[in-house]
């Protein structure tokens, strides 16, 4: 049986690990993010520091949701924190330092130009936006993670505001879909799995 709406519950800051411990594990065979990090020493090493700077913001604001007792966490980012220039960069920017001590020298560029192309669709306009949203391998096929995003989707209704993500695995779409968002484009270099940006519009 799924869980109830009301058994959503906001990730506090004393919480913010165990939270993330759901992210990285629910990622670890992510077509996408095991692209960037091949390496499964690499991966449970940088994991939780990639990611955290990727939705860290949703602790920070308490719009980072977990259900079930940490088996399903999503981390949303609310329009105030959504960096204003998100999509103005349409080329490849210089990696980050950060980037380069985790990515092979001879795929930093494409790396990098996939990101470029993920922030060349990001919305202008006010969104609540959804980086990452995962449920512990072991605790699928409960409906936990349909559960997150009916609990923030109201929210961003109430808000009468758009919801953006990209969905890392062309296995979700669907799921996606059933809730409102439309596929906006497909993002993929030469080696890289597809990344399909996806916008559902305010309600």
């Amino acid at each position: 049986m799924s869980q109830s709406p009301e058994q959503v519950h906001v990730v506090s800051p004393s919480e913010r690990s165990v939270g993330m411990s759901t992210i990285v594990t629910s990622f670890a065979a992510d077509p996408f993010v095991r692209w960037i990090l091949p390496s499964a020493d690499i991966y449970l090493k940088y994991g939780p520091v990639m990611f955290d700077g990727i939705g860290g913001a949703a602790f920070d604001a308490g719009t980072a949701y977990q259900v079930s007792d940490f088996a399903g966490v999503a981390l949303w980012v609310p329009p105030s924190e959504v960096e204003d220039d998100v999509g103005d960069e349409q080329e490849a920017p210089a990696p980050s330092s950060s980037l380069a001590q985790l990515v092979a020298p001879e795929r930093l560029e494409e790396v990098a130009t996939v990101l470029a192309g993920m922030r060349s669709y990001h919305p202008n306009d006010d969104c609540w936006y959804l980086p990452l949203i995962g449920v512990d391998p072991g605790h699928q096929g409960r409906g936990l993670g349909a559960q997150l995003m009916k609990y923030a989707l109201a929210r961003c209704d109430e808000a009468g505001l758009p919801a953006y993500l990209e969905s890392s695995n062309p296995a979700n779409i669907s799921l996606y879909e059933r809730f409102g968002f439309e596929v906006m484009g497909r993002i993929q270099t030469e080696t890289s799995p597809p990344m399909h940006p996806m916008l559902r519009a305010a309600r």
